[in-house]
């Protein structure tokens, strides 16, 4: 299991093919990136600020217990923090299991997780002006599944 919040960027191939090497006994690895995106084409930048030590460590709690639900062989989280541009990828989650579906599982409900419950602050800058990110009703209805 390995958990990173970085601010350096990442090469989501490489971060998977390393991930896949490593996994003995598993026969599906799913993994998922996910990019700042910029709706409306009015987005400049996006600035992701947390508390080291405190994010790190509640990312993994949700891993662990990830990894004990679906009985994953292993499990991967990058997320980054700093000043990000549209396009570029912010985060990535990948896990290990004996099957497809709980690999599949286990990620949505870590991606899930990631965008509602962990603890990050997300600011955007527009050319309109800059605004926190406020947490939306859908991200939180999508944490009722699990």
């Amino acid at each position: 299991m390995r958990v990173a919040v970085q601010s350096a960027a990442f090469e989501a191939g490489t971060e998977v093919s390393a991930f896949s090497a490593g996994v003995r006994g598993a026969g599906a690895v799913v993994s998922f990136t996910g990019l700042v995106r910029d709706e409306g084409g009015r987005l400049s930048a996006m600035e992701i600020e947390h508390y080291p030590g405190m994010t790190e460590k509640a990312i993994a709690g949700m891993v662990e217990e990830a990894v004990a639900r679906w009985s994953l062989v292993d499990a991967l989280v990058i997320h980054r923090h700093g000043r990000l541009m549209p396009g570029e990828a912010i985060m990535m989650v990948a896990t290990a299991g004996l099957h497809r579906g709980e690999a599949f599982a286990a990620a949505e409900f870590l991606m899930d997780y990631l965008k509602s419950r962990a603890p990050f602050w997300k600011k955007e800058f527009a050319t309109d002006g800059a605004e926190w990110v406020a947490a939306k009703d859908a991200d939180e209805d999508a944490l009722k599944r699990w």
